[in-house]
């Protein structure tokens, strides 16, 4: 179907309008230095005038590259990955790029296509936001663009940067808080054999020492700790290893009528906006997620640049809200 409407004004209009050259037209658009204040003055008031929009594609082909970032995501539900791509995009802009987003809905083969399809877009680099790529699919997009992994995946191949979280400091400070605040008998509850929920039961195994005990939510692990928590000997305190499997407890504990934190204390991870929304608020592992969405950005882009990947590693910190302050010492039970 034929365009309808007056056409599309060009650059030669804005030229011609403004009373100067493509080129100096082209120039002023582009911010070059060399183009007097009131020529570029001029360009800007002609193109305004007429409606003129540049073609950033075809700027971008002149250039070599598309000024834009792809991001894959495991889980747009899930606040930990938002907060990464707010921070990304604040630093992606601040370099003059755009962020174009991909969504795998926690599918590992999903995430391979959506993969392949940024690769297919032409951006220039991509930061993918996920543990569920395995090697092979990193190093074959590697090969073609810059990639940077965001997350704790099992394997991480040379040449492709890495942004993580200390999960073994932060499990540790979870459970270093449970402890100091009287509780001896602490269960860990996982919906994850993921590196990162391993990386931070191991630390909870380690900083508890023979006082854990363990339960898999995938297993109705909720109701089992709940069902404990009564029990002569049950676990007076639970660290949970994301904040969702930690709100999910926090329900079902309301709806049995379990006490949080009067019998049950207990402390998630990521510190997401979830965890300021519940009640009680929820104590929780704070990853700097916006920051490490800023590193991944600098990253790509300095790979884009010919630099080498690199490894950072973000130190989480513990929030401490009234999820985990007993309203009655925990040895009491």
């Amino acid at each position: 179907m034929p365009r309808s409407g007056p056409p599309r004004p060009t650059i030669v209009d804005v030229a011609r309008a403004a009373g100067v050259s493509k080129s100096l037209v082209s120039a002023a658009l582009r911010g070059d230095a060399g183009v007097s204040a009131d020529s570029r003055r001029r360009v800007a008031d002609a193109a305004h005038a007429l409606g003129y929009r540049r073609n950033g594609w075809a700027q971008r082909l002149v250039s070599g590259r598309s000024e834009l970032l792809g991001v894959l995501l495991t889980d747009l539900r899930n606040g930990y990955h938002t907060d990464i791509v707010n921070g990304l995009e604040d630093a992606a802009a601040a370099a003059g790029y755009g962020v174009v987003l991909a969504h795998g809905r926690q599918d590992p083969a999903l995430l391979r296509r959506r993969l392949a399809d940024l690769v297919g877009l032409g951006v220039d680099a991509v930061v993918a936001v996920t543990a569920r790529l395995d090697e092979r699919d990193l190093a074959d997009a590697a090969a073609r663009l810059p990639v940077v992994v965001v997350g704790r995946p099992r394997a991480v191949p040379d040449g492709v940067g890495w942004v993580s979280n200390d999960d073994e400091t932060g499990a540790r400070l979870a459970v270093e808080h449970l402890l100091a605040a009287g509780h001896t008998r602490i269960a860990f509850l996982t919906a994850s054999d993921r590196p990162a929920a391993t990386a931070r039961r191991d630390a909870y195994r380690a900083a508890a020492g023979t006082t854990g005990l363990e339960f898999d939510a995938r297993a109705d692990g909720v109701e089992r700790l709940l069902e404990a928590v009564r029990r002569p000997g049950g676990p007076t305190a639970a660290f949970a290893a994301n904040d969702r499997v930690a709100v999910g407890l926090l329900a079902a504990a309301a709806d049995r009528g379990v006490a949080v934190p009067g019998e049950l204390a207990v402390v998630g991870y990521d510190n997401t906006e979830l965890a300021e929304l519940v009640r009680p608020r929820l104590t929780s592992v704070d990853q700097p997620r916006a920051a490490m969405g800023r590193a991944a950005a600098s990253q790509a882009l300095a790979l884009l640049d010919g630099g080498p990947a690199g490894r950072e590693v973000a130190a989480p910190t513990l929030v401490v809200r009234e999820s985990s302050q007993p309203a009655c010492p925990p040895s009491s039970r």
